[in-house]
């Protein structure tokens, strides 16, 4: 298997991989003892050196940890004020892990964390297409014509229009299944909020492939990178 070279010195040196475009442009950087090239690829046995030392090139272990984060926690590294985050919950060892996206204080559910960076990249850019499912509940009944508005022709917010799918789960026509697969702050609380609901209750249930279960709040475990 080959690795872009650029992308091999920044996860075995902790530089940029622009640092590492650079210091390949400068001719710094050799593999199996001839001069690397911009866009050079290598592979598990090659031989790099950079600025004259040997970079290791063992496998690099990645983690991937689910999490099911609690209402009242926050997705940054910083408490906010009273309100702590979610690296509270975890092991010393997990905590240099990075959030793929956020939950904001008050939704609850699914959170992903990782220390691969690619993977976080295929899980938030939009042109990847990661649906995302969330239950939520209303302050009252949505009415038909704006479930109708939100599926089908989508809410125009601030930051462009908001489409979202939607399920319904009670009678009352206040709790509903939320599809979607952007990832705007705040998104599903500002659609509703835009026609006059509040969203009282967010919680996230599946997250691309992967899948809350049972696993309860406030727990985590590890999963495997799919």
């Amino acid at each position: 298997m080959e690795i872009r070279l650029n992308k091999f010195l920044a996860e075995k040196t902790g530089i940029s991989r622009r640092e590492a475009d650079n210091f390949i442009a400068e001719k710094k950087v050799l593999i199996n003892g001839k001069v690397a090239e911009l866009g050079a690829r290598i592979k598990e046995n090659d031989e790099i050196v950079l600025n004259g030392k040997k970079v290791d090139n063992s496998p690099v272990s990645y983690t991937y940890l689910m999490l099911n984060k609690p209402e009242n926690y926050v997705s940054s590294r910083k408490a906010q004020g009273d309100v702590p985050t979610l690296y509270e919950l975890l092991p010393d060892e997990y905590k240099k892990l990075k959030t793929v996206g956020r939950l904001d204080k008050n939704s609850s559910g699914l959170i992903l964390l990782t220390d691969d960076g690619d993977f976080a990249f295929s899980h938030t850019h939009p042109k990847f297409f990661k649906i995302k499912t969330y239950i939520i509940t209303l302050d009252r009944a949505l009415e038909p014509l704006h479930q109708q508005e939100i599926s089908d022709f989508g809410i125009k917010l601030e930051d462009g229009p908001s489409k979202l799918f939607l399920t319904k789960l009670n009678d009352e026509r206040t709790v509903w299944q939320v599809e979607m697969s952007e990832g705007r702050n705040r998104q599903i609380r500002r659609t509703f909020s835009a026609l006059g609901y509040e969203v009282i209750k967010l919680h996230r249930i599946e997250f691309g492939e992967y899948r809350l279960g049972d696993l309860k709040a406030g727990e985590f475990k590890l999963v495997n990178k799919k």
